[in-house]
């Protein structure tokens, strides 16, 4: 069954992964960019609504407890690679390189353990800080095997006044576990397709190759004649001659050496060598694009997928994002294991998943399937509570600037409806509250904020039953007469435990007419409904 987990990947690997179950691990995790990443909702192509964005996580790293515990943990798991890192931070200093590194460094460790012995991992990162990541994978997995440089970073950097070279590539640090390990060579088009300058009479296309035997009788080439030429040849004798008989031997002129046809059709290409600049990154106007930041293009992770893997092989990806490695194992016929840290992914994931493979079965691990689940994620962390919670109600998060400068909007949903037989756009506000103490004052506060912001609903999602005032006050706001002729309230309390079990689902009408919420995949058919076509 392919699971995708919501949980910090270290907890969850040590308590879920087994050993040596991983076939194939790809890991992209936060390069120490020092940056803010944001996901972008909505179609920048679709006029009538709108786009937003949210954080969608923080590339920043700091010293504190938990990087000193890492630390000394490692001495006890993996005793060489503690003391360069402990050399490293005594060196460095207590910053946030060294927390990063720290960081990384206690999950590969994991990572070692539950991958097969027959098993790959690439790892993805930028030259930030790839020299120390791959100083410590050398001393958790020995020397690597190749490093690959996919030219796949978004655009050059290069500014105006800029005093340093552009960036254009990322790095691939690719490792294996022992010297028996999956490897299906791939090839990369033909780029030079002019040296097939001869043509059949039928248009086939073919150059010219070499016959002869380098070497000669040293490397014991047979010698014979062919065509009134003696020579040492690459081929027996009754192999050229049923070359000869297949008419792939021709004589140019009388006397010359013989020559061997090799056609255009027949070239599988170029065996895929240690840079990968035939990858498209994904840009604003890529079919693929979901608005998720740092996405990685689904060709480049299908390449690394069909060189280190096979059909039914597992693929984990510990820091799975936007889900990229997961739809391409599903694509492929892989099975696969993903986990990542934000319920904002986890959405997003669920979402591309089931647009792109429509009926598609999997489990999702660590969301809150009850009530006392959902009390648990509202304690330890209340911001990803609340994106759960707008995800019952199928609304994407909303988050202002800063962390708890929202205005008062935990979600917002645009929609279409019909007025007058045109489509107009339609605004609905969500608030979540995640704690016991809830009163009328919320109520009347979603109002006004549902006011303020010339919204049309507001929906209130509560961990807490709401109490009989204030349902009766949100009745106070009526209803909202839609285009279908049908009345919906304008203010809806929503309590979280009558959405897990699905006794209650918020009154709407038809959003078919447009939604601003995650991007839809595309329908993709696996490996197997594409070879059925056939």
């Amino acid at each position: 069954m392919n699971r995708l987990f919501f949980g910090d990947n270290l907890e969850v690997l040590r308590n879920s992964i087994a050993d040596q179950s991983a076939d194939l691990i790809y890991l992209d995790p936060p390069f120490n960019s020092n940056a803010y990443y944001n996901v972008i909702f909505g179609n920048s192509k679709t006029a009538c609504l709108p786009q937003a964005q949210i954080t969608a996580f923080e590339d920043t790293w700091h010293w504190n407890d938990e990087s000193s515990r890492a630390l000394h943990e490692l001495f006890d798991r993996c005793g060489k690679l503690a003391e360069i890192l402990d050399l490293l931070v005594r060196n460095l200093g207590q910053n946030d390189l060294s927390a990063y590194l720290v960081m990384i460094a206690i999950r590969l460790v994991e990572l070692h353990r539950v991958l097969k012995p027959t098993g790959s991992l690439y790892l993805h990162c930028d030259p930030t800080a790839s020299h120390y990541l791959k100083l410590i994978l050398d001393f958790i997995f020995g020397q690597t095997i190749a490093a690959k440089l996919p030219g796949n970073a978004p655009a050059p950097t290069t500014k105006q006044g800029r005093l340093a070279y552009g960036n254009i590539a990322d790095i691939l640090l690719y490792y294996t576990k022992s010297n028996k390990y999956t490897f299906n060579t791939q090839h990369t088009t033909l780029r030079n397709t002019n040296l097939y300058k001869h043509a059949e009479p039928d248009g086939r296309r073919y150059q010219l190759g070499d016959l002869t035997a380098p070497g000669g009788a040293a490397k014991g080439n047979p010698y014979y004649q062919v065509m009134g030429v003696e020579r040492y040849w690459r081929y027996s004798q009754e192999k050229m001659s049923e070359l000869i008989a297949e008419g792939r031997v021709v004589q140019t002129k009388p006397g010359t050496v013989p020559r061997y046809k090799r056609y255009l059709d027949e070239m599988q290409g170029v065996p895929l060598q240690n840079i990968w600049d035939d990858i498209k990154p994904v840009q604003s106007q890529s079919v693929e694009r979901l608005g998720y930041p740092t996405q990685k293009p689904v060709t480049l992770l299908e390449r690394i997928i069909q060189v280190s893997s096979n059909p039914g092989d597992l693929v984990l990806d510990p820091f799975c994002g936007c889900g990229t490695a997961l739809h391409a194992s599903q694509k492929l016929g892989r099975n696969w294991t993903g986990i990542d840290i934000t319920h904002l992914a986890i959405s997003m994931i669920e979402s591309r998943l089931k647009s792109a493979f429509p009926g598609l079965a999997f489990e999702v691990c660590g969301t809150p399937k009850d009530l006392e689940g959902a009390r648990d994620l509202a304690r330890r962390d209340k911001y990803q509570f609340q994106w759960w919670a707008c995800s019952l109600v199928e609304v994407p998060p909303y988050q202002g600037k800063k962390k708890g400068a929202d205005g008062g909007i935990d979600g917002l949903r645009y929609i279409s409806d019909l007025e007058g037989g045109k489509e107009i756009k339609r605004k609905i506000i969500v608030s979540v509250k995640g704690g016991d103490n809830i009163g009328v004052a919320m109520v009347r506060d979603l109002m006004g904020t549902v006011q303020n912001n010339k919204a049309d609903m507001g929906w209130l999602v509560t961990l807490a039953e709401p109490t009989k005032p204030m349902i009766a006050e949100a009745a106070k706001a009526g209803f909202y007469r839609a285009g279908n002729g049908r009345d919906y309230p304008r203010l809806q309390i929503l309590p979280v435990e009558d959405l897990i079990t699905k006794r209650k689902r918020p009154e709407f009408f038809d959003m078919s007419l447009g939604a601003l919420a995650f991007k839809r995949a595309e329908k993709e058919m696996t490996v197997c409904e594409q070879q059925s076509l056939f």
